[in-house]
């Protein structure tokens, strides 16, 4: 059975390909799965997604309408896909529950470390043979407090991270992590986390509850030297809020791995095109403004568990066996 994979990054295809070597062909695309490319997949029983394919009520039913039984999509977070439809269809929705936590947890790090150091400023300074210091002071961590809005597996990695630089654990979830609580952290209210945390990390799910979590209110609550650091879902941040945050010369730096208007933008080269996103443009033009293209996950370990995790699902798909990362299951 062949199997088609959209969204395949070129460090990703050899690792998709060996992990289905000897069960499956696989046809690896490097382009996302939107209306315009759905039609590709006509005669495909079982189709790859990956985080940044858009997969509503038009995609689904195209997809349907060609035959597809099974969308495995390589990643956790799974807000891209219309469950309800895609159950109307009676097709089958596999995601990938959990891979490597550090992962994502040492890159919201690297986010927060670079801003507060001025990391990006000082290289491209360098580079022109400019080596003042002048504009480059950050400050110790040691010492200041860490918000950590989110304590599963990857906000318990950022903690255990953020404890051993000194750092005083506050914490905002809605059930304790007890790890977490071995580490000395304190649950608070989001109000008392964001007045008092130095740096605040956000690790929660994109679900109706949590969009736009972090909205203008959220922003007025944090200190006006804080450190922002979003590498979980962009639907979290209300980005044009943020906007109005930093033009009034607010926080010491901001690190965004995702945007919430990122599909259609982020894993694709639009360097040679004019960007019509005012507000991400906008967002760039800071100095102390990190964005990434949603690469937190992007390391060799992480990618291999989720394509070993996806190849799982396919194989559990054709036995008929059904998991914990089963969304929707086969009808």
């Amino acid at each position: 059975m062949e199997i088609l994979a959209f969204g395949v990054q070129a460090d990703e295809k050899p690792l998709i390909e060996k992990a289905f070597e000897g069960r499956h062909e696989v046809r690896c695309l490097d382009v996302f799965l939107t209306e315009d490319t759905a039609p590709i997949a006509s005669g495909y029983e079982l189709v790859s997604t990956s985080v940044n394919c858009a997969l509503g009520n038009r995609v689904l039913q195209t997809l349907a309408a060609g035959g597809t039984q099974l969308v495995a999509q390589r990643s956790t977070g799974f807000n891209n896909i219309d469950l309800e439809v895609a159950e109307r269809l009676g097709m089958t929705v596999a995601r990938v529950s959990s891979y490597s936590p550090y992962s994502v947890a040492e890159f919201a790090w690297t986010l927060g470390m670079a801003v507060n150091r001025r990391i990006v400023r000082a290289a491209n300074r360098t580079r022109d043979f400019d080596f003042r210091l002048e504009g480059l002071m950050g400050r110790d961590m040691h010492g200041r407090t860490a918000g950590v809005v989110g304590t599963g597996k990857i906000g318990e990695a950022f903690t255990r991270i953020a404890h051993g630089f000194g750092m005083k654990l506050l914490g905002w979830d809605v059930a304790e992590n007890p790890a977490c609580v071995a580490l000395g952290m304190e649950y608070v209210s989001k109000e008392r986390l964001l007045a008092e945390s130095d740096l605040v990390t956000l690790h929660v799910p994109l679900m109706p509850e949590t969009q736009h979590l972090i909205d203008a209110e959220a922003l007025r609550l944090m200190k006006d030297d804080a450190i922002l650091v979003n590498s979980s879902r962009g639907g979290l941040l209300d980005s044009r809020a943020l906007v109005a945050a930093l033009r009034e010369g607010r926080f010491t730096g901001v690190g965004l791995d995702v945007y919430e208007a990122e599909a259609g933008l982020f894993f694709l080269d639009k360097s040679l095109e004019t960007v019509e996103d005012d507000t991400l443009a906008r967002l760039v033009t800071f100095p102390n403004v990190l964005v990434t293209s949603h690469q937190a996950y992007y390391t060799r370990e992480a990618v291999g568990q989720i394509v070993d995790a996806t190849a799982a699902n396919v194989l559990d798909y054709t036995e008929g066996r059904r998991s914990q990362n089963v969304l929707v299951p086969r009808s």
